[in-house]
């Protein structure tokens, strides 16, 4: 069992972790561990495949970004409730030869935490894209892990990689065939761990996840409740320009049309919560909450706690 009293400072402290790679925080009764992955660089085409190229170096550069490149935070979480303790998403793991050495740090930071592997009862899987199941195909994995590990993954998520369909995506060359090799992978291991779950499932004590579709048929969220607080783990639902921009498509989305359906959807419904947002690839930690600011969405970070 982990807690936030002794996640505060490493294991061990070495000179190539100068930056944060985790943050705690409770949601009522439930201890959140937010875990960063590393960070994926990607052609900034990526953020909005089916706007002008004018119009997405005009939003670089009013974040002070660069045009060629744009790096994706990879986030993870580690959730504790009740008696079970619950990996949402497993990060890239290993390199897929797609050349990413500052992704894929999941495992490791997770051992700097002081979290065993073999604590672990549960693992959600937000949808199968390499980013968030990697993790698990990492050497050595497998064998610290629970024999009774549950894996919770939309059925309809687990259908569609049997034959995935990547026509409305737009990624950089290599990333579909990594995909449907990581995904084969996966469950060449770890089928018999999977349970399915059709819409909605309660995985722990105010833990449910809940498929929403669209990044990919089974894309799921994750929603945390106790003691009147709320969070949500939205995976990638949400990018960082889907704020101001929640109609820009996705390259990595099977659907964007949906995606794009369902984001807003979700921002709204989080805007008029309150409720906190954590996701994939929104700057580490991610935490923060959402504003209507018109017709478009305001991400408004949390103070950092200590």
């Amino acid at each position: 069992m982990f807690s936030l009293e002794n996640t505060a400072t490493p294991a061990t402290s070495t000179l190539d972790e100068l930056v944060p790679s985790r943050y705690a925080l409770k949601v009522g009764d439930i201890e959140v561990l937010v875990v960063s992955d590393g960070v994926l660089p990607l052609p900034t085409q990526m953020l909005g495949h089916n706007v002008q190229s004018s119009e997405r170096a005009a939003w670089l550069d009013k974040m002070y970004l660069p045009q060629d490149a744009f790096d994706w935070a990879l986030n993870a979480m580690v959730v504790h409730s009740g008696d079970r303790t619950i990996l949402v998403d497993a990060g890239l793991g290993m390199d897929p030869d797609l050349h990413l050495p500052r992704a894929g740090q999941l495992i490791h930071r997770l051992g700097a935490a002081g979290i065993d592997l073999a604590e672990v009862t549960d693992v959600v899987i937000t949808h199968m894209h390499m980013d968030h199941v990697g993790g698990l195909l990492v050497d050595g994995v497998k064998e610290r892990l629970r024999p009774d590990l549950r894996i919770h993954i939309a059925a309809s998520e687990v259908e569609f990689w049997k034959s995935p369909d990547f026509t409305h995506t737009n990624m950089p060359q290599g990333f579909p065939d990594a995909l449907r090799a990581t995904a084969k992978h996966f469950w060449a291991e770890y089928s018999d761990r999977v349970h399915t779950f059709e819409d909605e499932r309660e995985v722990a004590p105010g833990v449910i996840i809940r498929r929403t579709g669209g990044h990919t048929p089974g894309h799921s969220v994750v929603r945390l409740a106790s003691g009147g607080e709320a969070l949500t783990f939205a995976g990638d639902a949400v990018f960082a320009v889907g704020f101001e921009q929640p109609n820009w498509y996705n390259g990595f989305e099977h659907d964007p049309e949906e995606a794009a359906r369902v984001r807003i959807a979700l921002l709204k419904d989080l805007a008029r919560t309150g409720e906190m947002l954590v996701a994939t690839h929104l700057p580490f930690p991610s935490v923060g909450r959402v504003a209507a600011d018109g017709d478009t969405f305001r991400w408004v970070p949390v103070f950092w706690d200590f």
